[in-house]
């Protein structure tokens, strides 16, 4: 699960709650790794106390602070029985820097290849991919030394990863790199937006925004002629814009059929039904409070005359 970073923590919690599910409900063991974050162990409390209200009963933390420390065999064992991974937001290069090619980092890896769900919010989902969107410029327009790339964890091959997108302005740092590295597949992550990708390389979209998808397969661009700080020339990118409900084969490069299943029409239905409902009964008791209030305003008009 990448998540473009600031999901929803006081509401509905839909991420959160799909990360507690996939990793076992109540009977989840979930390992928070706070290195990213300047706030270290109170980044791990936070996330404790809301995977806990969520339903997780085992909730582990992590906080490297050196690669000294990822080798630890200590923290290497606290993945063991981990049934889930979060990896928090803060900054991806002291992510990838500490944790990357440390006992640890393999640790990761091995989890994820038994079946493990790994989560990573804002920089916890750049690090997650085998190139990682280290930093760069906001900007809509593509342009020369706009990002920085370096390695990250390895989790989603041939996959860059950048998130706040929409909020950020990041489309242009991402059609860059994609340009550049046509191989690649660019994620685009808004906030409160999350794409939880299985075993088969099926992404799907769950939250309250968008995740963009750069496919550089037919790309053509003069990024190899531009220098400076120019904006450079991208052409036939295909650009997908997907929201909750939308899935991406990551290993075909397509959007597949959007899910119209009797059940899921059925539950569509049903919650449109219950919204409508709502509205009514939110109408009718203001109609009866004004109703109310003009029968009492009549009353004391008689009882004056």
């Amino acid at each position: 699960m990448v998540i473009g970073g600031a999901e929803d923590k006081l509401g509905e919690r839909v991420i959160l709650s799909r990360f507690v599910e996939l990793a076992g409900g109540d009977q989840a063991q979930i390992v928070v790794i706070s290195t990213a974050s300047s706030l270290g162990d109170a980044a791990t409390d936070l996330y404790r106390h809301l995977l806990g209200r969520i339903g997780a009963r085992t909730i582990t933390g992590l906080c490297p602070e050196t690669r000294e420390e990822a080798n630890d065999p200590q923290a290497v064992a606290a993945l063991t029985s981990a049934t889930g991974i979060f990896m928090t937001g803060g900054n991806q290069l002291r992510l990838s820097s500490i944790i990357g090619g440390t006992a640890l980092g393999a640790a990761i890896l091995d989890a994820h290849g038994r079946g493990v769900v790994v989560a990573g919010t804002s920089a916890g989902a750049s690090a997650v991919a085998t190139h990682m969107m280290a930093f760069g410029s906001s900007g809509a327009t593509p342009k020369h030394r706009m990002a920085h790339v370096s390695v990250g964890l390895g989790l989603l091959v041939n996959v860059v990863v950048d998130q706040h997108f929409e909020q950020r302005t990041r489309l242009g740092r991402l059609l860059a790199v994609v340009a550049q590295s046509p191989s690649l597949i660019g994620l685009g992550l808004d906030e409160d937006t999350a794409a939880v990708i299985d075993a088969n390389d099926i992404l799907e979209v769950i939250g309250r925004g968008s995740v963009t998808i750069v496919d550089g397969s037919d790309v053509i661009t003069d990024a190899f002629r531009t220098t400076g700080h120019k904006p450079m020339m991208v052409s036939n990118a295909r650009l997908h814009s997907l929201p909750a409900g939308y899935r991406f084969d990551l290993r075909a490069r397509r959007v597949l059929p959007l899910d119209v299943s009797p059940n899921a029409r059925i539950a569509q239905l049903a919650q449109g039904r219950i919204a409508k409902m709502v509205r009514q009964a939110t109408a009718e008791g203001r109609n009866d409070r004004a109703i109310e209030r003009s029968r009492l305003r009549h009353e004391d008009r008689k009882a004056s005359e």
